[in-house]
């Protein structure tokens, strides 16, 4: 069966990999998994045909047969548990390993979206340099703690896995700011996600719509 997600006709970030399509994407390209792509305007996001796939109107969705998935954690999770070559076959570190992804969009990403929205949105409000330094601090306490447990290491619990294809994805949108250079093990970090081919492939496949 054809695997089929959806991805922005033309993404907000021209581009860059930060749209979530790119999440699934590296994930399929890590499973070895092919899949085509239906692209999707923002007025198509809120039609029925797509609220069916996602009720809250947004990409990535996932179809495989009869199975539809929104939700970027569930559809690389699901991709996970299927194929072999995200999540390690010891029971206590495949746990630990998805114990990741949700650390990855629950305690780390949602700072981080906090401080792009002050930065992007509200930096016109009489009280957005205040707001500012007060969300740069929820970051960086996150990144402190997360660069402690990582340390020396390449990966966040031994071998590459789904924890680390959500938590590098998650830190990428940090990447313009400068706070993650603040962390040199951290950017070292990403920087390994971003080498791996599997990410390449999918990171040129989302550029390749944008230009």
């Amino acid at each position: 069966m054809t695997i089929t997600i959806t991805a922005f006709e033309r993404s907000p970030d021209g581009g860059k990999g930060l749209a979530r399509d790119t999440r699934v994407r590296w994930a399929l390209e890590e499973v070895g998994q092919a899949y085509a792509v239906r692209l999707v305007s923002f007025q198509a996001m809120k039609e029925p045909a797509h609220l069916a796939l996602n009720p809250f109107g947004q990409i990535p969705t996932y179809e495989e047969g009869d199975l539809a998935l929104f939700e970027t954690g569930a559809i690389v999770l699901h991709l996970a548990q299927r194929h072999s070559g995200l999540l390690p076959q010891d029971a206590d570190a495949r746990a630990r390993a998805i114990t990741w992804m949700f650390a990855a969009l629950n305690t780390v990403e949602l700072p981080i979206l906090e401080f792009v929205t002050a930065r992007i949105l509200e930096s016109d409000k009489p009280w957005s340099t205040e707001r500012m330094s007060l969300v740069k601090d929820r970051v960086r306490e996150r990144l402190r703690q997360l660069s402690d447990r990582l340390g020396g290491a390449d990966w966040l619990d031994g071998a590459f896995s789904a924890g680390d294809l959500m938590m590098v994805s998650v830190l990428l949108r940090l990447r313009a700011s400068g706070l993650l250079d603040e962390f040199p093990n951290l950017a070292a970090y990403v920087a390994r996600g971003e080498a791996r081919p599997a990410y390449k492939r999918a990171f040129d496949a989302q550029a390749a719509i944008n230009t």
